[in-house]
């Protein structure tokens, strides 16, 4: 089984088909802006109809897990879901089948300066991983001028 993770500005899933804006960047920032984490998970022939778990944490750049605080308490940012591909009657022996995701996710505390890395985990096994960076606020960490 095969998932590949993107960001993107926005990203849904229609008819089957996996939509997204503003894909591929690695930077965000400095000011809260919602985001997507989108991705297309491959599933062999001889993996359809088992029904798989998959988790998408969120890690800082020390590997700790993402919490933000809420009106219910302080939350880990991790999204889960069950799936179970099937096979359609009728298809060839040996062909793989796509299933698409899309999280779109509100603008998160993250911290300036800072590298995050969202993770995908099918029954706990990595999947797979994609980074990036918050930008500095302007002026922070800059040389003056000579």
């Amino acid at each position: 089984m095969k998932l590949r993770l993107m960001l993107a500005h926005a990203a849904e899933v229609q008819a089957g088909m996996l939509y997204m804006l503003g894909t591929g960047w690695t930077e965000i920032g400095p000011a809260p802006s919602p985001f997507a984490i989108a991705g297309i998970i491959e599933v062999p022939w001889d993996e359809t109809n088992w029904r798989r778990k998959l988790e998408i944490p969120i890690e800082d750049e020390d590997g700790q897990p993402l919490v933000v605080a809420t009106p219910a308490g302080d939350q880990l940012v991790k999204f889960q879901a069950d799936f179970d591909v099937g096979r359609p009657p009728g298809v060839a022996p040996g062909r793989s089948f796509n299933l698409p995701i899309a999280i779109n996710i509100v603008p998160l505390p993250l911290q300036a300066g800072r590298h995050y890395v969202v993770k995908a985990f099918i029954d706990g096994e990595l999947a797979d991983e994609v980074g990036f960076s918050v930008r500095q606020q302007p002026g922070v960490g800059q040389q003056p001028p000579r």
